[in-house]
């Protein structure tokens, strides 16, 4: 996990802004409608916390989401309301809070999944050659065969109770020859002077 100095640097300094504004006895709802410049202030501080730590998409987003919606957004009001300035706590200013940090909470977790994908499809494309054909997927090679061959379909298992069933016991079993072949390369290796040692 790294911290991204910049835009901690930028946080910090626009928590002062927001600080002072929100907090001090200044006035700026004869200007701007008030619920529309507290969800722009929370749009910007979260955009930037989100991008202050360099950890995976999900641990950001519960930290931001903790950060910058609850602890800013909804903690800020109270703080106000605490702190004898002037101001009163108002409900609409916490949902104008939440409004705005939840849609740049929105927009950061939306762009980092996409540019997370954008570098996993560089990582793992294929390696630009000649062929345009993949061998491993069976594209550019002759047709193959598809389904049972009508050998096989012909020929079927037999079962170890069928096995047992016709089992010849004066018969001659496969292993057997075997070990005649055997038998017989060792005695003519025997002959040849080639014996055990």
């Amino acid at each position: 996990m790294r911290i991204r100095l910049p835009f901690a640097a930028v946080f910090l300094g626009l928590c002062l802004i927001a600080a002072y504004a929100g907090l001090s006895t200044l006035q700026l709802g004869a200007y701007v409608n008030d619920k529309v410049l507290h969800a722009v202030t929370f749009f910007i501080l979260t955009v930037v916390f989100y991008w202050i730590i360099d950890t995976n998409r999900r641990r950001t987003l519960n930290l931001t989401l903790a950060v910058c919606t609850l602890g800013l957004g909804v903690g800020s009001e109270f703080l106000q309301a605490a702190i004898p300035n002037g101001r009163e706590f108002d409900l609409y200013d916490i949902i104008a809070n939440v409004v705005g940090s939840a849609t740049g909470l929105a927009l950061c977790t939306w762009y980092h999944t996409r540019m997370l994908e954008r570098k996993r499809q560089t990582r793992y494309q294929s390696v630009p050659g000649q062929d345009v054909t993949d061998v491993e997927l069976g594209e550019g090679i002759i047709e193959q065969e598809e389904g049972v061959s009508a050998a096989a379909s012909n020929t079927r298992n037999r079962t170890l109770e069928e096995e047992v069933d016709n089992w010849d016991e004066n018969g001659q079993d496969a292993w057997d020859e075997d070990d005649d072949n055997d038998d017989d390369e060792d005695s003519s290796d025997d002959k040849k002077g080639k014996g055990p040692a």
